[in-house]
């Protein structure tokens, strides 16, 4: 099998559902012979090593430990699913607090036994705010590390097209923006269907603007709706995007998703949301997303609603008041 690199990939989490699923993932797109399981829970990480060996996997070197320090040592990338997931009736800012300091000693370990890694891809809910506790502790530059944010622009494709009966395909930049939460920004301006501008679209007899209203409520909801169907968060989906992004920072296809990065600007403030984002094997690159007013005040929304779980985590201690953050981190102007 080629790889795209022998380096080191960890995944954090691995005992679990979206874990066990971004490792498969993985190794069956080639991305490095070099993979480390790492989880607390000790027998149910054997399970799934053993599991993984069971594939026959040709070429590839699996370990698996429940040492942070041996998990993390020589790692270049990483994955980290390792937080507590969703449940029915809760959103995921119900997991802040607990996600939030499991966030911190991370990025604790990131700094003390792989200060080199290359690139860091944190999936845990609240995403926008672990990831923005995992890059302060770590030390890391921005462009380093980046959160899921791009199941929401997925999920706005997926609906899409059955709304109009056509192939997923057929749609063509689809975005959310903002916070990975049901305050995020859903925008029309940017995507076209099948060839046609959606905006064009909606308020039309084939299209109402009520029709689309219930589909934007049901992008936010997407994390919601699947617990309802399956009675458990998503995870097929996290551990596959969530691979193709780390996949992208190993030199792999770019991954042109919105991505949530590190955003701190004449608009936005010390904050990690999605945005229009590239990432590749220099890191994530990011701009602001253009759209129409309403779309731009709902963006506004989205970061305030960010700003507000962020500076609950302040009030917590997890992290220190925004004007100490470059002595946390010297990469955080």
């Amino acid at each position: 099998m080629n790889f795209l690199t022998d380096e080191k990939l960890v995944i954090v989490g691995a005992a679990g559902m979206i874990g066990s699923n971004m490792a498969q993932t993985a190794l069956m797109m080639g991305l490095t012979p070099n993979i480390c399981l790492y989880d607390p829970y000790a027998p149910a990480l054997e399970g799934v090593a053993e599991e993984l060996f069971h594939c026959g996997f040709e070429g590839v070197n699996i370990t698996f430990t429940s040492d942070i320090k041996e998990a993390l040592t020589g790692a270049k990338y990483i994955v980290n699913s390792g937080g507590a997931a969703r449940k029915a009736g809760m959103t995921r800012e119900d997991l802040l607090v607990g996600n939030a300091k499991i966030a911190e000693q991370f990025g604790k370990d990131v700094k003390a036994y792989c200060p080199d890694v290359k690139h860091i891809v944190v999936i845990f809910n609240p995403a926008d705010i672990t990831g923005l506790i995992t890059l302060l502790y770590a030390g890391l530059k921005p462009s380093q590390v980046t959160t899921l944010a791009a199941l929401d622009s997925t999920r706005l494709r997926s609906e899409l097209a059955k709304q109009f009966h056509i192939s997923p395909d057929k749609i063509v930049n689809s975005r959310t923006y903002g916070g990975h939460g049901e305050q995020m920004a859903v925008y029309a301006s940017t995507t076209k269907v099948d060839g046609k501008p959606l905006t064009e679209i909606i308020g039309t007899a084939e299209f109402p603007d009520k029709a689309w209203e219930e589909l934007r409520v049901r992008v936010v909801q997407g994390g919601k709706n699947i617990i309802d169907l399956r009675g458990r968060s998503s995870f097929q989906s996290p551990s596959y995007i969530s691979i193709e992004m780390i996949a992208a920072a190993m030199g792999g296809k770019p991954f042109t998703w919105p991505a949530g990065c590190y955003v701190d600007d004449d608009r936005f403030n010390h904050i990690m949301m999605a945005m229009e984002t590239v990432i590749d094997k220099d890191g994530v690159h990011c701009k602001e997303p253009q759209g129409t007013p309403q779309e731009q005040a709902e963006l506004e929304q989205s970061y305030k609603h960010l700003c507000t779980l962020r500076d609950e985590v302040i009030s917590l201690g997890v992290l220190p008041p925004v004007n100490e953050w470059h002595a946390l981190n010297p990469n955080i102007k």
